[in-house]
C-alpha cells in the first residue's frame, strides 16, 4: 500500500511540476511525502511490489 501511494504522489509531482508552476510549493510538499513513504517502505524491509 506504502508503495502505490509513493508511486502516485511521484506521478502527481511529476505532472505538477511540468504544467503548473503556481504551485509549486505544494508539488514539492508532495514530493517530500512521496520520498518519506518510500524510505519507510525500504526501512520495514517489505519486498516492492509493483
Amino acid at each position: 500500500m506504502l508503495w502505490t501511494i509513493f508511486v502516485v504522489l511521484l506521478v502527481l509531482w511529476l505532472l505538477g511540476f511540468v504544467g503548473f508552476h503556481v504551485l509549486g510549493a505544494y508539488i514539492h510538499i508532495l514530493l517530500l511525502i512521496a520520498v518519506v513513504v518510500l524510505l519507510i517502505q525500504l526501512i520495514q524491509g517489505r519486498r516492492l511490489n509493483l
